[in-house]
This record gives structure tokens, sequence and C-alpha cells, in this order.
């Protein structure tokens, strides 16, 4: 079983920037595939953004490309997401997930374990 809490969420101005961070439980942490998705009032469950147990392999929706990079430190046992530029429409409710490593997914029925998520704001 691994336990995900998010953290870093918060209130910023468009033009900001955040990371977000992801602390997991668990000795086996770099098995894991790790992800990002959000999820907006009224809106289903968007990917955001994924990286391989390694951290050698990521993968990024096209709507956050070029302004959000995800990345890992496994000697931490924690994922991150630097959100730069932010826009009002990025905000949303983010959530950590995970998954026995593999092929890296953009789908959320793939991912095993989720964390609570923490609110992201983005004033215009």
């Amino acid at each position: 079983q691994v336990q995900l809490v998010e953290s870093g969420g918060g209130l910023v101005q468009a033009g900001g920037s955040l990371r977000l961070s992801c602390a997991a439980s668990g000795r086996t942490f770099s098995m894991y595939a790790m992800a990002w998705f959000r999820q907006a009032p009224g809106k289903e469950r968007e990917f955001v953004a994924t990286i391989s147990g390694s951290g050698v392999r990521t993968y990024c929706a096209d709507a956050v490309k070029g302004r959000f990079t995800i990345s890992r430190d496994n000697t931490k046992n924690t994922v991150y997401l630097q959100m730069n530029n932010l826009k009002p429409e990025d905000t949303a409710v983010y959530y950590c997930a995970g998954r026995v490593s593999g092929a890296l997914m953009s789908t959320a029925d793939r991912y095993d374990y989720w964390g609570q998520g923490t609110q992201v704001t983005v004033s215009s």
C-alpha cells in the first residue's frame, strides 16, 4: 500500500509560479510511475504530467507543455510539479497518482494510488 500526500498549492497571480510536492510512503517508490492530474469545478479530472520510476521518461499534456515540469527524487520518495507562467485556467485541485511502473499512462483509471489533492488558484 502506498500513501501519497500533496503540498505546495496556494493562491498566485497569473504569470507566477508554484511548485507542488507529493510525498510517498513505502520503500519501493522507484518502482512506481507517478503522475499529476487536476480537476476544476464542474469538469472531469484531467491529465497533467507523468514520470517513469527512474525519472528518465516524462510526458506532459499539451495544455501545460513548456510551462510545467514533472520531476522526482527517489531518495526522498517525492515527486514534484514545477508550474511556471500560470494562467487562470490552471485553477484546479491537483492530485498526485501512482501506479506500478510500466508504460507512461495519461488516463486516471490506470493509476492505483491517489493523494487527497491540493488547491491551486490563479488570479487574473
